[in-house]
Parts: structure tokens; C-alpha cells; sequence
């Protein structure tokens, strides 16, 4: 049986989601600390568009290649507005919102998998 991609398309957004997860967590973190700069990761759809994902050799003759590495890289936050008087970029109303869209998705993420889980195992049965 070959693996099915989704499953790995769910295993890579839910890493991408852990990276986001910590990066809000380190800006509530650092919400008080004078001169820090509110970081975000990059958009799961820049992720997709550098993730190389080709057609599997399942015999000599057919030609494949492997799906690229991945790496979650962090930008500033470009959503942060205010600047405090300790030119800390900290707002803590969207890092707040950002954790629950993280939540948020989470959540649908690990539905999406239960589902298409649930109905291979029917299939097979």
C-alpha cells in the first residue's frame, strides 16, 4: 500500500502550526521586554509553494524525485501596528488571536485526519 499524501500534508501543517505556536508564545513571553520585536513564521502557503512534491518511482523505468525539506523561517510581524515607548512591537490582543486561530486549526487539522482515517478503514474493511 502506498502512503497517501494527506496524511503528510496534515503531519507538515501540524508541524508548521507547533513552530507558529511557539513563536506567539515567545512574543507573550517577551511582552515586556524593552526593544523586542514581535515575530511571526511565514505563511502555510509560502511553505506549500517551496515544497516540492512529485510523483513516486514505484518501478525501475519511472523517473521520481523526493519532496524538498522544509523549514518554518520566522519574518517580523508585519500585523503590528504599535510600537511602545520600550519600542517593544508586542501587542498582546492579536498575539492572544493568533493563538486561538492556532487552536483554531489545529483542531480542524486533527478532524480533517480522524475523517479521512475513519473512511480508509472502512474502505479496507
Amino acid at each position: 500500500m502506498q502512503p497517501v499524501n494527506l496524511f503528510h500534508l496534515a503531519s507538515q501543517q501540524a508541524e508548521w502550526l507547533s513552530a507558529r505556536q511557539a513563536t506567539v508564545a515567545g512574543n507573550i513571553a517577551n511582552a515586556n521586554t524593552p526593544g523586542y520585536r514581535a515575530v511571526d513564521v511565514e505563511p502555510f502557503e509560502k511553505v506549500l509553494e517551496r515544497t516540492g512534491v512529485s510523483l513516486t518511482a514505484t518501478q525501475d523505468g519511472h523517473f521520481g524525485a523526493r519532496v524538498s525539506e522544509v523549514n518554518y523561517r520566522s519574518r517580523d510581524d508585519d500585523r503590528t501596528t504599535a510600537i511602545l515607548p520600550s519600542e517593544n512591537t508586542v501587542v498582546m490582543e492579536q498575539e492572544l488571536m493568533k493563538a486561538g486561530e492556532v487552536g483554531r486549526s489545529f483542531e480542524m487539522n486533527t478532524a480533517i485526519v480522524k475523517a479521512f482515517h475513519r473512511m480508509m478503514l472502512m474502505s479496507v474493511r
